[in-house]
């Protein structure tokens, strides 16, 4: 039933946004599973659909970082410097040359699983204390810049890359998290014109499932607002192992689909 759908796609839309938002992840990465999984959206359309998922639900957490005067930050001009064009590329490759699913699923555990399990790691055993110094200008630009290219092919918010990274090395979450929603709201505008001037030429379905995908980001609007909210509610420690878990537990989902069956 269409109706049922877009309504599990409010309600999966909210929770993900509110789990999600408050360390600098839209949720798009946990939304492209169930895409897959729960809905049964066909693989061209995931992409479009997740871009579309992030330009209706970023609006919500980043006005709640905008009134608090979050959003005006070198390291958010650095990120969306580096994820801006990488979008472009992305969504290039993904309509003419896009790899198999099942590959990019095991890139994405390789890289999350261990990441969020070392983010954990270190928040429950600090190392000795050192001088942090914050990474620089040209490195944050050009793990931007990757992370944009991937998110364009995927149409996943580059918040659960980028996010567990800076905070590992030493940056407050609450530094973070609004300039890596705000990265990934910008680029998923730029990522969704591109599909629509590529559809023109391109081959394959890669329109967006517009009811799904309003659904779940009218969903995502709501949760957003609420996990902006939340987050100035919560410890340091509680959100870096916050990020942590929902790093891994991505890796998870995405290496389990790949695994090969039992005969």
């Amino acid at each position: 039933m269409a109706g049922a759908a877009e309504l599990c796609g409010l309600v999966a839309g909210l929770v993900i946004a509110v789990a999600t938002t408050p360390v600098g992840v839209s949720g798009a990465v946990f939304l492209l599973p169930v895409q897959l999984s729960v809905f049964g959206v066909p693989g061209p359309a995931v992409t479009p659909t997740n871009l579309l998922f992030n330009v209706v639900a970023g609006p919500g957490a980043l006005l709640r970082h905008h009134r608090a005067g979050l959003l005006d930050s070198p390291l958010t001009r650095r990120l969306v410097a580096g994820t801006l064009p990488g979008v472009a590329v992305g969504a290039v490759v993904r309509v003419f040359a896009v790899p198999g699913p099942t590959a990019f699923r095991l890139l994405v555990a390789g890289l999350l699983m261990p990441l969020g399990l070392w983010l954990i790691a270190r928040t429950l055993r600090p190392a000795r204390p050192a001088p942090v110094t914050d990474p620089s200008a040209c490195g944050i630009t050009g793990l931007a810049l990757a992370v944009g290219v991937v998110g364009g092919v995927y149409g996943i918010g580059g918040g659960s890359v980028l996010g567990p990274v800076l905070v590992g090395r030493g940056m407050p979450v609450g530094q973070v998290a609004p300039a890596a929603l705000a990265s990934t709201f910008v680029t998923s505008v730029a990522g969704a014109a591109a599909f629509a001037l590529l559809s023109l030429t391109g081959s394959g379905d890669v329109a967006p499932d517009w009811s799904l995908g309003l659904a779940c980001g009218s969903g995502g609007l709501i949760g957003g607002y609420l996990g902006a909210h939340l987050q100035r509610r919560l410890p340091e420690t509680a959100l870096r192992l916050l990020l942590g878990a929902l790093a891994a537990v991505f890796g998870v989902l995405y290496a389990v689909p790949s695994l090969p069956s039992p005969r």
